[in-house]
């Protein structure tokens, strides 16, 4: 067995080791000097950093976790007069992607674009194609992915955990009634700043102020905990609380589409104002749009471009189109005439179907003339030729005078954006054939709402008010409690018209709604006073007055002894064949006061509105008294009764006297058989046949009649007290015969 030899170790010489330490030395020394040099470095990069970039590279850091948010402010409401909302604002989200977190967050987890769109796409109910098109975007680092989303929708998102993606809340207005009211109303932009409308009239009270949140957020826009964050809260808008009576406007936009669509028209306006305060109670505009898709829809409207026919879209005619008006402006030059003591009620005006100014004839719509007419009369045959007369009495700076007075040739003020002021000529450049054509409604351009103001002033007895159409600003204090904020009341002008002259105009107006354009107009039971116009359209290109484009117009008043309502309705272009106002506006104006009348009639409309209805007394004489008291009752009458018997003998006011539903008739009962036989011969004009006949018989009255439709004539005036048995003729008219 070998035997292992122990190694010797060899024998470090003394200078050998000496020689070793040195090195071990510096090597020490280098590497202590490297440390040395790292430290420093380090301390100096250190300090470059907290002193030199410290406030710098602090702000770039807490970009990286803190989030700035907008908090926008909500926008207030539109209401109607009586809190039932038009335009709102609901909570909505956005949903924002910062590309290079989600493509990170991509590869991290190992999955694919495709997979997370089809996720997202899932959560928010939308189409796989769009959310996978903008995700696959290369080259925007920031994207909108989905706009207008509800609470649902982002709460499963955000469940997903999805590195990248961004939410906000939004503000999205609504207009629950699409194209109602649709150009009164208005809309708004991308950004909730008001374009038209009362949205643009009223931006700076409904806009409110915006707020800011500031806290920190994870990659999964996830709150960070512990750090704290600040908020300025936005403060809301204000609510818009118009005239408008949600009621009238929905049968204005109904006739409105109808007369659209009936007439083949380019446009039809409707507008309903209280006279007494200047309140807008409706204002229609057929076609509209939906507000909610404020550029669509245009194409049906004029315009050489897009842009162009999405304005003409958005356009309230009303307010923003000026036109001759025609005929409904003789009420204004006969307003004036009465005034100053020009017009009496037996003047004669005869008309041979045109009068002539040196070498020019200007013509009366009737060719064949009026013949001898009464100063009612003129207003009713809405004879040129009587209107041409009463503009040589006045002459042009009279005339001048009440145009001006009664608000013509400016703005009337109404809180709605766009209006047009129309064109009054001078007074020192109209000459006689001027004068003429001026009387009766041509030469001077108004807007709607001109002619509506100067009516009202007719039917509230002379006071001229601006019209609005919205009645108040307010907001919810912290307890819910409405806090009003500011009234809009219209500037009056007083006493433009006497009250003579604004009472004898309106005898003249019914007599013409009954009479003229009654046959379409006349609504059994209520009293309405009314005029037609046709308005000749000026061709733009040539400047002269088209020969197939007219405007057909009706401005009405009801009750006619003290107006509540005034409405205008304007057709634009009918294109059937038929265009006078008479023909077109007139029918459309009976079926809007059937609706309005129904309405009021309504506890609902009876609580807004103190309009009765007209009833004529019915013959009860010889009628035990609960007989007679159940028949009166039928009619919307009540009674008190005088004497000791069973049968009623007499009652006042008499049979056929027209007085408003309600009223307490007196009626004296008595055991005798003696009955008085005296009657009110009632007002017959514009009823039916079937009624009128009816009427007669349970008066007791004889009756012959000739033709067929609506009474135009009644041979014993209405209010002559007669005897029963007495004869009337009558004498009947299509609506067609007019």
């Amino acid at each position: 067995m070998n035997k292992l030899r122990k190694k010797k170790r060899k024998k470090i010489k003394p200078f050998e080791l000496k020689k070793i330490n040195e090195q071990s030395i510096d090597r020490l020394i280098l590497v202590g000097i490297s440390i040395g040099v790292v430290i420093v470095v380090l301390l100096l990069r250190m300090l470059y950093l907290t002193i030199i970039k410290g406030s710098e590279l602090a702000e770039k850091a807490e970009t990286e976790w803190k989030s700035e948010m907008n908090l926008t402010a909500m926008r207030g409401n539109i209401v109607d007069r009586n809190g039932s909302i038009l335009v709102t604002s609901t909570n909505v989200y956005r949903i924002e992607v910062d590309m290079d977190t989600l493509r990170a967050y991509v590869d991290d987890e190992k999955t694919t674009i495709e997979k997370v769109s089809a996720n997202i796409a899932e959560a928010i109910g939308t189409s796989y194609d769009n959310i996978y098109k903008k995700l696959s975007d290369k080259e925007n680092k920031f994207i909108i992915l989905s706009k207008g989303l509800e609470k649902d929708a982002i709460d499963k998102v955000k469940a997903l955990e999805i590195a990248g993606l961004v939410y906000y809340d939004e503000i999205e207005r609504y207009y629950p009634n699409g194209n109602y009211l649709s150009q009164v109303l208005g809309t708004i932009n991308s950004e909730g700043v008001g374009l038209t409308g009362l949205e643009l009239q009223y931006d700076d009270y409904l806009s409110g102020l915006s707020g800011i949140r500031i806290g920190g957020i994870d990659a999964y826009s996830n709150d960070l905990p512990f750090v704290s964050g600040k908020q300025t809260n936005a403060i809301n808008g204000k609510d818009i609380v118009t005239t408008i009576d949600e009621n009238l406007q929905y049968y204005a936009e109904l006739v409105a589409k109808e007369g659209l669509e009936t007439h083949k028209a380019k446009r039809v306006s409707i507008t309903i104002m209280n006279p007494n305060n200047g309140e807008i109670l409706a204002m229609a505009n057929a076609p509209g749009y939906d507000p909610n898709s404020p550029y669509e829809e245009y194409e049906n409207f004029e315009g050489d471009t897009e842009n162009d026919k999405i304005q003409n879209m958005w356009r309230n005619s009303i307010v923003s189109d000026t036109y001759e008006p025609g005929s409904t402006f003789k009420i204004i030059t006969m307003a004036a005439a009465m005034e100053e003591g020009l017009i009496h009620d037996d003047d004669v005006f005869v008309c041979n179907g045109s009068k002539t100014f040196g070498d020019v004839q200007v013509h009366c719509w009737n060719l064949s003339g009026h013949g001898a007419q009464t100063a009612a009369e003129i207003l009713k045959n809405s004879c040129n030729v009587g209107f041409m007369e009463l503009g040589a009495r006045l002459g042009a700076e009279k005339l001048n005078e009440y145009i001006k007075k009664l608000g013509f040739g400016s703005i009337t003020g109404i809180d709605l954006p766009g209006e047009a002021e129309g064109i009054v000529k001078s007074t020192n450049s109209i000459s006689d054939i001027d004068l003429a054509t001026i009387a009766f409604g041509q030469t001077n351009t108004l807007n709607a709402l001109q002619l509506l103001t100067a009516v009202n002033a007719v039917a509230n007895g002379g006071t001229l008010i601006q019209p609005h159409i919205v009645k108040e600003i307010t907001h919810k204090d912290s307890n819910g409690n409405t806090i009003v904020d500011k009234t809009i009341e219209g500037k009056s002008t007083e006493n433009v018209l006497s009250e003579k002259t604004c009472a004898t105009l309106r005898e003249y107006l019914e007599r013409t709604a009954t009479q003229d354009a009654g046959a379409g107009t006349f609504v059994q039971g209520y009293d309405i006073g009314g005029k037609t116009g046709t308005a000749q359209k000026v061709d733009p290109t040539t400047g002269a007055y088209s020969a197939d484009k007219y405007i057909a117009s009706m401005v009405a008043m009801t009750p006619v002894d003290d107006p509540q309502l005034t409405v205008y309705i304007s057709v634009d272009e009918p294109s059937t064949g038929v265009y006078y106002g008479g023909q077109v506006a007139s029918p459309l104006m009976k079926k809007l006061f059937s609706y309005i009348f129904s309405y009021i009639e309504s506890p609902t409309g009876k609580a807004s509105y103190s309009i009765s209805k007209d009833v004529v007394i019915p013959e009860i004489r010889g009628k035990s008294v609960e007989e007679a008291k159940t028949i009166l009752e039928e009619n919307d009458l009540g009674c008190e009764v005088e004497g000791e018997g069973n049968t009623i003998v007499s009652i006042n006011p008499y049979p056929g006297t027209t007085v408003k539903a309600g009223s307490k008739i007196k009626l004296t009962a008595s055991a005798k058989s003696s009955i008085d036989n005296k009657i009110i011969m009632p007002d017959l004009a514009g009823t039916t046949v079937e009624f009128a006949i009816n009427l007669l018989d349970n008066l007791g009255l004889q009756y012959e009649y000739e033709g067929s439709g609506k009474v135009v004539e009644q041979s014993i005036s209405s209010g002559e007290l007669i005897s029963s048995g007495t004869k009337v003729k009558l004498v009947f008219k299509e609506e067609s015969e007019y």
